[in-house]
């Protein structure tokens, strides 16, 4: 599973960083830290699943429980070969279709300074909100930020009456988005990994 983790490190604390995924206690205590430094537990937020990968690329006839792959049930589905292609050919072309939903655009400029602007409103915009999923764009001549996946209106205009306080000049805008995450209440998981950090007083060299 592709996870993409946002960590900002300050480089007075920290110069080198790794994420550290042991498969077993085994392969945990085989790991060798460098002199002048340490491991140290970190929690990081990461989006959940967007996607049911169990289901990935399969159609409903194969997924239906059967005595002969070992089930407790056994059920047959009665369909004509041309229904079978058709839904083998939707799967295998879907993969490279657009979604198109809703998010919500909290940043939209094109002054001079929208450059700077636009990152200060998305580094702001994870901070409060990690959970949910930001994307800054340029479109010349405009900087963007725009936030969420939605797959209708009403699930945005949730999120814009939440963050309008915040954000006063945000809008909602029908563009493509990414799938949203299969379980919209817990959208994000934590866990903790390991960082290499120098230790305090120490020199690093690079």
């Amino acid at each position: 599973m592709n996870m993409i983790l946002r960590l900002k490190i300050s480089m007075a604390a920290i110069v080198l960083i790794f994420t550290l995924l042991p498969s077993s206690a085994q392969e945990a205590d085989s790991l060798v830290v460098p002199d002048g430094y340490i491991l140290a537990d970190s929690v990081v937020v990461i989006q959940a699943a967007r996607v049911d990968t169990t289901l990935a690329g399969q159609d409903i006839f194969s997924v239906m429980p059967s005595r002969d792959k070992g089930d407790a049930s056994d059920v047959k589905v009665h369909q004509s070969q041309l229904i079978r292609n058709s839904l083998a050919a939707h799967i295998s072309s879907n993969p490279s279709r657009i979604t198109e939903g809703y998010r919500v655009r909290i940043f939209f400029d094109n002054r001079q300074s929208a450059r700077t602007e636009s990152e200060k409103t998305e580094k702001k915009f994870i901070e409060a909100h990690p959970d949910i999923p930001a994307y800054r764009s340029y479109a010349n001549p405009y900087f963007k930020v725009t936030v969420g996946d939605f797959r209708n209106r009403s699930e945005a205009m949730q999120l814009l009456r939440s963050i309008v306080q915040e954000f006063p000049t945000a809008f909602v805008v029908k563009e493509n988005i990414n799938y949203p995450a299969v379980d919209r209440f817990h959208p994000t998981v934590t866990d903790t990994i390991q960082v290499l950090r120098p230790i305090q007083g120490q020199e690093v060299s690079l």
